[in-house]
């Protein structure tokens, strides 16, 4: 509830909860609800947090590029944004919903592509769209319509039949990003989405994706090519340690004369790029 509504004395009005305090006061009339807003996010594993108090808001419409040298905390968060690893403390919101309060109606409306693409390997490509779709509530004949042109679409239909333990990384990745797409949601979450794909294949899937955005869609990507997130991506988040260390559009970090790779290296630290052993 908005203090204003608090402030008139509408009911559940009283002192904030723990849970509003740290998500924060509600947007603004007229401005669009996040797709994504974390407050204060926290995991730990065995008492080291793997994230540290995480805030992070992403913009509706938005393709943005979550970014960290490799144990930052990138895949923690996206499983935690994902509903696969709960958190030790925090609130996430996800198109304006609570997680994981609100955890199945969320996942209706979200793809999910995460770095180790939960297939089924005894199932054909068709048979796991076909089956991805009728999750998602599609129709019968609607999800195997829509599996059949997606496998078309990403290049699979010759490997409709072939099982998926028999598929390579890059097949594997496509066909991961076609289930994500099969019940057109609104919000992408994608953790390394183009590793083990060719570039033909990868240009298709940025292709997609980019018309995706332009439709009013949501991408939240993690990945570690730095060029391919600076050509995507209107804006990026970089995490170390757990730590959110910067957060800003493409544009503002285009003002000056920095790659993305260099602004990068410049606020993770690390300094020892230039060192070099005397016998190499």
């Amino acid at each position: 509830m908005s203090e204003a509504a608090r402030a008139a004395g509408q009911p559940g009005s009283g002192p904030l909860s723990a849970a509003e305090e740290l998500a924060g006061p509600d947007p603004a009339p007229g401005v669009p609800v996040p797709a994504i807003r974390v407050r204060q996010l926290r995991k730990l594993y065995g008492g080291k947090a793997a994230v540290d108090g995480l805030d992070l808001s992403v913009p509706p419409g938005c393709f943005f590029g979550f970014l960290g040298p490799n144990g930052a905390g990138k895949t923690t968060t996206i499983r935690m944004l994902m509903g696969l690893a709960p958190p030790t403390s925090g609130t996430i919101e996800m198109l304006g919903l609570p997680m994981p309060e609100r955890a199945v109606e969320i996942k209706r409306r979200i793809g999910l592509v995460p770095d180790e693409s939960l297939l089924f390997d005894h199932l054909t490509g068709a048979e796991f769209l076909e089956f991805a779709g009728r999750m998602y509530e599609l129709g019968r004949e609607t999800a195997r319509e829509r599996a059949r042109e997606l496998l078309a679409l990403f290049e699979l239909d010759s490997h409709g039949r072939k099982l998926i333990a028999e598929y390579s990384k890059g097949m594997r990745k496509r066909l991961a990003m076609a289930a994500a797409l099969i019940h057109a949601p609104q919000l992408f979450l994608m953790d390394e989405p183009f590793e083990g794909v060719d570039a033909v294949g990868a240009r298709l899937m940025k292709d997609l994706l980019l018309d995706r955005v332009r439709r009013g869609a949501t991408i939240f990507l993690t990945s570690h090519v730095l060029e391919v997130v600076e050509r995507l991506c209107d804006r990026v988040a970089i995490i170390h340690e757990g730590r959110l260390v910067m957060d800003a559009s493409m544009a503002e970090m285009r003002g000056g004369s920095e790659t993305l790779e260099d602004v990068f290296v410049r606020v993770v630290g690390a300094a020892r790029g230039s060192e070099s052993l005397d016998w190499l």
